[in-house]
């Protein structure tokens, strides 16, 4: 067993007009920038047409039947743990990403997770719900996540000025070195005693 952590970046609104590839992309890079020996890989929800959940069970009670479910799966095993940017969708996470967490079970438990929220207010109850839905899970969500909100997020939002990243950068790297850290820490516990 490799002991280096692979981590995904999950892109978790499938819209065309979202806005997570600015700030996903932003995240990959100073991601990779400040933990080398990490790797971080974007994943993104709208390369897999996910049905809505409609399977006997999770799957950790019985196989899941899709194809589409299936090959989800296989791809949420690769990694030791996981950074969802989300938005904020009426105080929550977006149906898309909550479909996704549904399709698979055994594959996210006992990894660690974090968020990279935008939003008016910086995605915070999304944010909180996520955690909630990665207890159940048997994830381990981590204390730091980032927050682009109110001026920031105006800042980078086609609802607003559609600025670079760069011009909030200064804003955010504390929260985004605080999350990588966890994610280091609770990546090598949790994959240490998966064995």
């Amino acid at each position: 067993m490799s002991n280096e952590l692979k981590i995904a970046i999950i892109l978790s609104s499938t819209r065309p007009t979202r806005l997570a590839d600015k700030p996903a992309q932003w995240f990959l890079g100073f991601a990779k920038a400040q933990h080398p020996e990490i790797s971080f890989e974007l994943v993104d929800l709208r390369d897999y047409k996910l049905p809505f959940f409609d399977e006997v069970a999770s799957n950790a009670w019985a196989p899941s039947q899709s194809p589409e479910a299936v090959k989800w799966q296989k791809k949420v095993a690769e990694f030791d743990g996981y950074i969802f940017v989300t938005a904020e969708y009426n105080h929550s996470i977006t149906g898309a990403l909550k479909n996704a967490l549904d399709q698979a079970y055994v594959e996210w438990a006992k990894k660690p997770m974090g968020a990279v929220g935008y939003g008016g207010l910086g995605a915070g109850r999304a944010v909180e719900h996520l955690r909630a839905i990665a207890v159940e899970l048997q994830m381990v969500p981590v204390r730091n996540a980032v927050h682009i909100g109110g001026g920031d997020f105006m800042a980078i939002s086609p609802l607003g000025a559609n600025g670079e990243m760069s011009e909030i950068a200064g804003h955010i790297e504390g929260s985004a070195k605080a999350l990588l850290a966890d994610i280091a820490w609770w990546g090598a516990a949790t994959k240490a005693a998966r064995g």
